[in-house]
């Protein structure tokens, strides 16, 4: 049985549209540029040739891990979601040890951007909310030792 990837809404939108440029802009260039170099005659040679052809490969993978990623996805659309517990696509609100509030959204690892909010649910902090309630306190385990919070506020949007 395939496993299932989950991404939010928003994330799959992003990967399709990476996908769509991939195959509708960025292969026909690199394309384009291969037939260019060997237009210029020995491909030993060639640097704009091979740099190319490094390019080809790169795209050719990218959309090969794009598609198997899109056609495994279980997309969450976190407005359809409702509770108190902490889950995959909710953003919640923690307080840290100085009272200070910081907002995680929690998202699939093709996702994460962390200056914005986004962790992955499989990071210290993903791991250590998932099933927790509001007014939890949670204990994260990461390479710069431990941290404590309180889950202040849980919410779909």
């Amino acid at each position: 049985m395939v496993e299932k990837v989950p991404m939010t809404a928003e994330g799959h939108q992003r990967l399709e549209a990476e996908l769509k440029n991939l195959k509708h802009e960025q292969r026909p260039a690199v394309i384009k540029a291969i037939e260019e170099a060997r237009a210029h005659g020995d491909l030993s040679e060639n640097a704009e040739y091979h740099a190319a052809k490094e390019q080809q490969g790169f795209i050719e993978s990218r959309i090969n891990d794009i598609e198997g990623k899109v056609s495994r996805a279980e997309v969450i659309d976190p407005r359809e979601l409702s509770g108190e517990k902490v889950i995959f696509a909710a953003t919640v609100s923690l307080a840290n040890e100085d009272d200070k509030i910081v907002k995680y959204q929690i998202v699939g690892v093709d996702e994460v951007d962390v200056p914005a909010g986004k962790i992955s649910y499989i990071s210290p902090i993903g791991r250590a909310l998932i099933g927790r309630r509001i007014g939890d306190e949670v204990e994260v385990k990461t390479p710069r030792g431990e941290t404590y919070y309180e889950i202040t506020k849980v919410e779909f949007i």
